[in-house]
């Protein structure tokens, strides 16, 4: 099986879920994600579930004491050593409250890989991933290039509701996508061990 590490801590993957507004979809696609991550031995996974999260639209200052939904989710988001954001494109673009979760934090996503799962009409997605791309990229995430993209998501159900249908293209895509976020992942880890990323100067 790829991906194995021997006796090595699995690999916490955080699977941030940016939709929250009301009849989503974003919990199928994550739950699918997540499910065939989970079947892997050397990832872990937690679901960070925006819709629940709480967090305050108005960020504070510099300074100023983060909100306690916000020290929740740091601590959930630090302890991460990869990430996969499943996002809805909205207008060529991602969900605000997916911004609003990337800018109340900073060191939390710094040197871990990120990768993507979007979904929406004819770019499946393409133009919210590059947007993500160039943020992430700006908080020295290692943002992968590999990414998924739903086109048309609503014709993946299967005969009996199940999605995504067994022929459907994401489900070959999704095991490099895993390996390599994994590879990412564990590197990214040891190095973090060895050598502490340096923090930005104030």
């Amino acid at each position: 099986m790829s991906g194995q590490t021997g006796q090595a801590a699995p690999l916490r993957v955080a699977v941030i879920i940016a939709s929250t507004r009301s009849g989503r979809f974003g919990p199928t696609v994550a739950g699918w994600f997540a499910g065939r991550a989970a079947r892997r031995s050397d990832l872990e996974i937690e679901m960070v579930d925006l819709a629940e999260t709480g967090l305050p639209e108005r960020l504070v200052d510099e300074g100023e004491p983060r909100p306690p939904q916000v020290v929740a989710l740091s601590g959930r988001l630090a302890a991460a050593d990869a990430f996969a954001v499943i996002t809805p494109e909205y207008n060529r673009s991602f969900p605000a409250a997916l911004k609003t979760a990337i800018d109340w934090y900073y060191e939390e996503w710094q040197a871990k890989p990120v990768t993507f799962v979007a979904y929406g009409r004819d770019s499946g997605g393409l133009y919210a991933i590059d947007q993500l791309r160039q943020i992430f990229t700006e908080l020295h995430a290692a943002v992968l290039s590999d990414a998924i993209t739903l086109p048309r998501y609503w014709e993946l159900f299967a005969a009996d509701g199940g999605w995504p249908k067994a022929s459907a293209d994401c489900n070959t895509a999704l095991p490099a996508v895993l390996d390599r976020l994994a590879w990412w992942a564990r590197a990214l880890r040891d190095a973090r061990a060895a050598h502490p990323y340096p923090r930005r100067q104030s």
